[in-house]
């Protein structure tokens, strides 16, 4: 059995890094390239669709081939969406041929989220599963800081040193598409091979289909499904247009009501400020609801996703220039999102409970992600029509329907 330190880091390092890359740094490259708020958040939110069908495909990654063998080869393709990015950028046509390149990048990344999550429970024990549970999130957490942060920050230095942001960016993706062909290749050699990861030839898809249709069907008849599935696509309502148009905000000009910062300042807010407050509100969010449990923390929670999106408006408003303030104002949000989250994840969990629990968690995913797909497209055209001001007060009001929904919601614990 190879050593689970030799490929754990690795395995979710390269499945959060494609994530980011495809919704945080594909916002940012656009905005720099000027493209329309309107174009981005449309766009970029239909990146989301692959994650809203997962669950559709999940169970042909089972029955095709072994996990072992998706995870290296949709890193391959991964690999091959970045530096097709890479090479289109410089064109005249980019934003069409690079927004191709980013959907072949999503649905492997999907499709390389399934692999990893279903490999990991294959290739350790129980024991082994609990422990690594922190490292793999953690390093999860790297790629974060690494696709926000550094690479943000590095594209942002390129720009200033060579004047050239096409080329800025295209270096970006080489350098990403380089490290997943490495990435694969290291995972095709230390990858174990447990013996349950092998393919089964004797489960036809048509079998796979009628059993996929009784789960699903078996879902939408769980007590409670109405108010469940309100809340799954409500509790991240304002988030979902908010984190369209927050890079977009600290980027633009400050005639156009932006605070007019620049690439590397944008990265460090959100890639090491941000992503630090992020962890830290997670940790505690997981520690309050281990001690209390969700019931007692439901609405406290709610509320931390919620309030803090006040510190855009603050800054829609009052347009601080002190690049301290604004970072303190990036980390009050990041946290409270960190924190309100894990209500959201530990209800998902719960809701989830029962005979098919793995694949009601993985529909129940699916809504969350069009619930920040749908608000997502629209939020660039909302926030042209009216400004940044009167967009973050809009993104307010989106937080109202979730607590609306709170008091239906029933659960155990």
């Amino acid at each position: 059995m190879k050593n689970p330190w030799s490929w754990i880091p690795s395995l979710y390092f390269a499945e959060g890094l494609p994530y980011v890359a495809v919704m945080t740094l594909s916002v940012i490259m656009y905005k720099r390239l000027d493209i329309s708020n309107t174009d981005i958040a449309l766009f970029t939110s239909w990146l989301y669709f692959p994650w809203v069908i997962k669950p559709l495909w999940s169970p042909f990654v089972d029955l095709i081939k072994t996990k072992r063998w998706w995870i290296y080869a949709m890193q391959l393709f991964i690999g091959a969406g970045m530096a097709g990015v890479a090479f289109v950028l410089p064109g005249d046509f980019f934003f069409r041929a690079t927004l191709a390149f980013f959907w072949l990048m999503a649905f492997s990344s999907a499709t390389h989220d399934i692999a990893a999550d279903g490999f990991y429970m294959l290739g350790l024990t129980q024991d082994q599963q609990a422990f690594f549970i922190g490292i793999r999130n953690t390093f999860y957490r790297v790629a974060m800081i690494t696709g926000q942060g550094l690479l943000v920050m590095l594209a942002g230095f390129l720009e200033k040193s060579t004047g050239r942001i096409p080329f800025s960016w295209s270096i970006i993706f080489f350098i990403i598409a380089g490290l997943f062909v490495g990435l694969s290749l290291w995972h095709r050699s230390v990858l174990p091979r447990p013996a349950e990861d092998a393919p089964r030839p004797q489960v036809t898809p048509s079998v796979i289909m009628v059993e996929f249709m009784k789960t699903f069907a078996s879902f939408f008849r769980k007590k409670g499904i109405i108010p469940a599935i309100l809340f799954m696509l409500t509790y991240r309502l304002g988030e979902s247009q908010l984190v369209k148009l927050a890079s977009p905000f600290l980027l633009d000009s400050r005639e156009t009501g932006g605070l007019a910062l620049s690439t590397a300042q944008v990265g460090f807010a959100y890639g090491t400020v941000g992503v630090v407050s992020l962890l830290l509100g997670g940790i505690l969010g997981g520690l309050a609801i281990a001690r209390k449990g969700l019931k007692q923390w439901l609405w406290p929670m709610a509320l931390a996703i919620s309030l803090p999106n006040l510190v855009y408006l603050y800054m829609a408003y009052a347009m601080p220039d002190n690049i301290f303030i604004i970072n303190a104002c990036v980390a009050v949000e990041q946290f409270g999102y960190g924190f309100g989250f894990t209500a959201y994840t530990m209800y998902l969990m719960l809701f989830a409970e029962g005979e098919y629990k793995t694949s009601h968690y993985a529909i129940s995913t699916g809504f969350m992600a069009l619930g920040m797909m749908l608000p997502g497209m629209a939020s660039g055209w909302i926030q042209e029509q009216i400004g940044y001001q009167y967009f973050f007060v809009w993104v307010m009001i989106c937080c109202i329907p979730a607590f609306l929904v709170l008091p239906f919601l029933k659960f155990k614990r």
